[in-house]
């Protein structure tokens, strides 16, 4: 299945994506997807609730991030293709690793950046001057476990879905090469559109990820160019580390990022990002210009 988190007549209802181009909207009574996701209900639940569903064209309901909570930060792999970490060699500003990792690369984004499918993408000229997209594969962890073997990973993924890390290159080196803080300004990662459940993808190394920046492919390859597989990030990354059901795992972006280009290519107020995976769906947002450096005080 595919399912989405919707907003009808100001209410977020879970619904079904269909085949000609709607929505079935389930009742009010049903789950939320994180509800879903965390195993409040199963999907049978959900077979049942779709004969009581409303069915609405795609255009009379608003797509929001299908997932609305967050039980840590979202989980990310670095480096996971390797014609993108060799076409940044030279470029890292003195932050090249001395060889191929022989593990997976894994850092953390805040929740805080996750915006919707079509939302726009906060874009701040002072806080970065170097904003780059990286469209990516996203795992939704649907069982809880730790110290998962290779070859149990999928049992505890519930879907895949279409992210883009969003980053901010200059933040990223500034800080001593971590990465956190170049990764984790406020509504810069869309994600979406939708939940593909595993049970839908014939292959996961057989999709087509891609990223067209103002009509312009600046990105396009095979997951079956990964350098470790997904099995192997969620084995690596839950090694005596609980991985939680609902938690996030993005498993690294393709060759073609901007800042490895030359020239380089930064996005820019305006820009128009559309981040697609085949079978998985495509995100369409715009840079948008916001004032993220400006001291907003809550209390």
């Amino acid at each position: 299945m595919k399912l989405a988190t919707v907003v009808v007549d100001g209410h977020e209802r879970l619904a079904a994506v269909e085949e000609d181009d709607t929505f079935a909207v389930l009742p009010a009574r049903s789950p939320t997807l994180d509800d879903l996701v965390r195993g409040a209900a199963g999907i049978d639940a959900i077979h049942r609730d779709l004969v009581h569903a409303q069915r609405l064209p795609r255009s009379a309901a608003r797509l929001i991030a299908p997932l609305q909570r967050f039980n840590r930060d979202i989980l990310c792999t670095g480096w996971n293709y390797w014609d993108h970490f060799e076409e940044s060699k030279g470029k890292r500003e003195g932050q090249d690793p001395p060889e191929r990792p022989k593990h997976p690369t894994f850092f953390t984004k805040g929740p805080g950046t996750v915006i919707g499918p079509t939302d726009d993408i906060a874009y701040d000229p002072a806080i970065s001057s170097k904003w780059d997209y990286e469209a990516e594969v996203a795992l939704v962890i649907g069982k809880t476990g730790r110290s998962i073997p290779e070859e149990r990973a999928w049992e505890h993924v519930f879907g895949l879905c279409v992210a883009n890390d969003v980053s901010q290159r200059d933040l990223q080196r500034r800080h001593g090469g971590q990465w956190l803080k170049g990764k984790s300004i406020d509504a810069t990662m869309p994600l979406g559109p939708w939940i593909t459940t595993v049970g839908e993808i014939d292959d996961p190394y057989d999709l087509t990820v891609r990223c067209v920046v103002n009509g312009t492919v600046l990105q396009d390859a095979s997951t079956r160019q990964v350098a470790f597989r997904f099995e192997r990030i969620i084995a690596e990354l839950s090694w005596g580390m609980t991985l939680r059901a609902g938690d996030v795992i993005l498993t690294g972006t393709p060759s073609g990022i901007g800042n490895a280009r030359d020239p380089q290519v930064f996005l820019q107020a305006g820009d128009e990002i559309v981040s697609e995976v085949s079978g998985l769906g495509a995100l369409r947002n715009r840079m948008a210009g916001l004032d993220l450096s400006g001291y907003q005080g809550r209390g």
